[in-house]
């Protein structure tokens, strides 16, 4: 009996490594991205509605080229199918040898919840296992960060760690480990930093702001992390406005100003040193968008300057709003119809590229729109529309973001989905030159298949 045990034994030591061959997380029949509406229907439209997959730039990164894989792995609110709002957790890539997409992976069912509020965000470490951070809502509901099994493989996922976080956006720093900016709720929502080196521990977990809330973007150049963050005037979300700006060179123990000026944290004054420009003052509200850096390591920061509050008649000013010679300088691109309007920006020396939903769309008062890119050669001064990158669309399209070092094959992502009734949501893509335009497979029986042209 005991040579037997020890036997069993020893043959389960022996194949203990490759268990996680056999232990794989579902895979679901095609890209279902999930629709949602915000709140009760008003004069003109929900405050936000349609496909939400790609939602929102405050989840962020949503997708990261390897050049180790030659992949775009990406995450995505999915669902079950297009009569159901119930919230997946998805991960794929796009294989640039073969142009081609894997059926995706469910990472975490959200069990019922619907709101896109819950997304995840993503970060590939030094060895190549991809992080996978979940979106939670207070400690009721809280986030999770999962890690693949396997480097550069989607395949199966493991829980590292449960932790109260809301919008995540994870950013790795070559040999120091991650970085991460996200929100907790308290008396509003503030924001919160946290760093460690493995991702399972976060020893450093400073709260920056607690205004009474506050949204925030961020993202990371050469080490040096820089959020940039509305507020909520009496807490309440719908007035959100002004422009702060903070960044970090140590892993978020210190802070400063854009110029350098060391600050106190938690920022608890809306009148303090990370300010940027009082909208407040001239009744207007700030809805961001993007952000990526110049040639000099500067931020540029892409915004929605709105003069309403909710859905209909009043403009929404899309600003680039850039840093030269010590001065924020503001330059109005062009106006679109929703302050939910989401687009990216892309700094490549001299030309700035903005793709987004600036254009009008099927529902004409809802979220999104037809998708164009505009084009600055001169560093953001003067920009001109160069191409529609959709035409004709059946539903708006919205949400669009780049992926970190974006390639030319795979150069944006969005979503779509009728802004006034629940609809189908699908996942498109761009090239570099945004005269093309794929759509990721709604319904997928084989285990690989190319995404398909639709321009």
């Amino acid at each position: 009996m005991l040579k037997k045990s020890l036997l069993i034994n020893l043959i389960l030591l022996f194949f203990a490594p490759f268990m996680f061959l056999f232990s794989q997380n579902p895979r679901m029949d095609g890209y279902k991205g999930i629709w949602y509406s915000s709140g009760a229907k008003m004069s003109y439209g929900y405050k936000f509605s349609g496909g939400v997959s790609t939602f929102a730039s405050r989840h962020r990164p949503i997708a990261i080229y390897s050049p180790e894989a030659r992949k775009t792995f990406f995450v995505y609110g999915g669902t079950t199918n297009a009569d159901e709002q119930h919230l997946l957790i998805m991960i794929s890539y796009f294989d640039h040898k073969t142009h081609m997409v894997p059926r995706p992976v469910i990472v975490y069912d959200k069990m019922g919840v619907k709101e896109p509020y819950d997304n995840a965000s993503l970060a590939i470490d030094d060895q190549g296992f991809l992080w996978v951070f979940i979106s939670g809502y207070n400690r009721t509901r809280p986030g999770f960060i999962y890690k693949s099994t396997r480097p550069y493989s989607i395949d199966a996922f493991e829980l590292v760690r449960e932790i109260e976080m809301i919008s995540p956006q994870p950013w790795r720093v070559n040999d120091k480990g991650f970085i991460m900016v996200y929100s907790k709720l308290s008396k509003g929502l503030d924001i919160w930093c946290a760093s460690g080196s493995d991702g399972k521990s976060w020893p450093v977990d400073n709260k920056l702001v607690s205004m009474g809330g506050n949204l925030q973007i961020s993202d990371i150049h050469e080490g040096i992390i820089v959020t940039v963050f509305n507020y909520f005037p009496r807490g309440d979300i719908d007035g959100q406005t002004n422009l702060y700006c903070l960044q970090s060179d140590d892993m978020g123990e210190t802070w400063k100003t854009i110029d350098g000026k060391p600050v106190n944290i938690p920022l608890t004054d809306k009148n303090n040193e990370a300010l940027i420009k009082n909208f407040e003052q001239d009744g207007k509200q700030v809805y961001l968008s993007d952000i990526d850096f110049d040639s000099d390591g500067n931020p540029v920061i892409l915004a929605i300057i709105s003069s309403s509050r909710v859905p209909g008649p009043g403009s929404r000013d899309w600003f680039v709003i850039s840093r030269k010679d010590g001065d924020w300088n503001f330059k109005k691109v062009c106006e679109s119809s929703h302050n939910f309007d989401r687009g990216s920006i892309h700094i490549e020396g001299s030309e700035w590229k903005l793709i987004g939903p600036t254009e009008p769309g099927p529902q004409e008062s809802g979220t999104g729109g037809e998708v164009a890119l505009w084009v600055s050669r001169n560093g953001g001064t003067d920009w001109q529309k160069v191409t529609f990158v959709t035409k004709n669309s059946i539903n708006n399209n919205s949400f669009v973001r780049h992926p970190v070092n974006a390639q030319k094959d795979f150069y944006a992502l969005w979503t779509d989905g009728n802004a006034d009734e629940l609809s189908k949501s699908y996942l498109y893509f761009t090239n570099e030159k945004c005269d093309k335009v794929w759509m990721l497979p709604y319904d997928m029986k084989e285990s690989m298949r190319k995404p398909v042209r639709i321009r």
